[in-house]
């Protein structure tokens, strides 16, 4: 039963937790870490990790997206970034990973995604993910989904993530025509992605729309500022584990049809991914931690998605960081850091050894414990 506590006089909350709260506890026996295998498959797209790419041009390019597949996770390109409204934004993101917190980041990064969205940028883009043999995802907001859609599918692509701060099923508008996510989804051929949600009945809702996998969370990490701007703050545990809820719910009423689950928000290390799937989640998608791999587009800084919006950014600039190795060595090692921030799925790995669990699915039954 979930715990309701009176903070004031007619007034309820109910307590939810953050991942760092939880704990995993291990079972009777260990497995030896070359037997666990960390492979998922989102509807007939199979991965060797759990990690799909926030699609923040800070860390996603054509060639980091390649990468990123070829590595075995899923790199998102955002269908509204920098890659779509320049021919070539090296020299913008090199300006933007040359700011530093005493300059006016946010109103920066505001002006650079003022260029307009080009079409032909968009087919050329996919194009270039096509080429390089990986999967190819490409992200949309759910304002620009009806406009944007049609061409990024007869571009050819394999998922299509629709993803906002917070999305639901039903969006009500007087002024402008809602997406209508179940009948939008009915109408495709591919894989569709959509959140991010918050709660057991929006997961719900989304599910029933036809969805292959739904994102739980609002990206929430040391630089976003939903909180401060909306008022929303999302404790990830009780998020993922409420949809997972949802999940088990689904399957019952459909006869077996399973949605996975994308945690996006407060992942940064290791412990942090294997807290979330231990919690109900398929994958994490990963943003900040990216950033720092050699090579990222924006240099080693880091924004969200919504850091640019022109009217509500909700979401700080990180200026510029040191990288903290190549791409390879932040997902699989050898990490000489003790902090869970190298080798995040080699640790992940090992956390499933030590709680005796072969895969992914296994794991997400993993005992957990409060730890606040």
């Amino acid at each position: 039963m979930r715990e309701v506590i009176e903070i004031g006089l007619g007034r309820n909350a109910q307590r939810g937790y953050h991942l760092p709260d939880v704990a995993i506890v291990p079972s009777r026996r260990t497995r030896d870490v070359d037997d666990v295998s960390t492979a998922w498959q989102l509807d007939a797209y199979p991965f060797e990790i759990p990690c799909v790419a926030h699609p923040s041009d800070a860390t996603m390019s054509p060639a980091t997206a390649v990468a990123l597949g070829q590595l075995g996770g899923l790199g998102v390109l955002n269908a509204e970034g920098l890659w779509t409204r320049y021919e070539d934004p090296s020299k913008v993101l090199a300006e933007l990973a040359d700011l530093d917190e005493e300059s006016p980041a946010t109103r920066r990064l505001q002006e650079a995604y003022t260029e307009p969205i080009l079409p032909e940028l968009i087919g050329q883009r996919i194009a270039e993910l096509r080429d390089g043999g990986v999967t190819v995802a490409v992200r949309v907001s759910p304002q620009h989904t009806l406009t944007l859609a049609p061409v990024i599918l007869d571009a050819g692509v394999d998922i299509l993530v629709i993803q906002g701060t917070i999305v639901s099923a039903e969006h009500v508008s007087t002024t402008d025509e809602p997406l209508n996510l179940k009948e939008f989804i009915a109408d495709l051929d591919v894989p569709v992605v959509v959140g991010g949600c918050t709660s057991y009945q929006t997961a719900l809702h989304l599910m029933r729309t036809g969805a292959a996998g739904v994102i739980v969370g609002v990206g929430a990490d040391d630089w976003a500022t939903t909180d401060a701007v909306l008022g929303i703050r999302v404790p990830m545990a009780t998020a993922i584990a409420d949809a997972a809820a949802a999940r088990r719910d689904y399957l019952d009423e459909t006869g077996g049809r399973y949605v996975h689950l994308i945690a996006d928000g407060g992942i940064q290390t290791s412990g942090d991914i294997a807290r979330a799937l231990g919690c109900g989640a398929d994958a994490v998608m990963l943003g900040e931690p990216l950033s720092l791999a050699v090579g990222a587009p924006g240099g080693g800084a880091w924004w969200h998605s919504a850091a640019s919006h022109p009217k509500l950014p909700r979401g700080a600039f990180g200026a510029a960081q040191a990288s903290q190795g190549t791409l390879e060595e932040i997902l699989y090692g050898p990490a000489d850091q003790p902090d869970g921030t190298l080798n995040l799925f080699g640790g992940l790995k090992r956390a499933m050894a030590k709680c005796g669990y072969r895969d992914l699915k296994e794991f997400q039954k993993v005992g957990l414990v409060l730890d606040s």
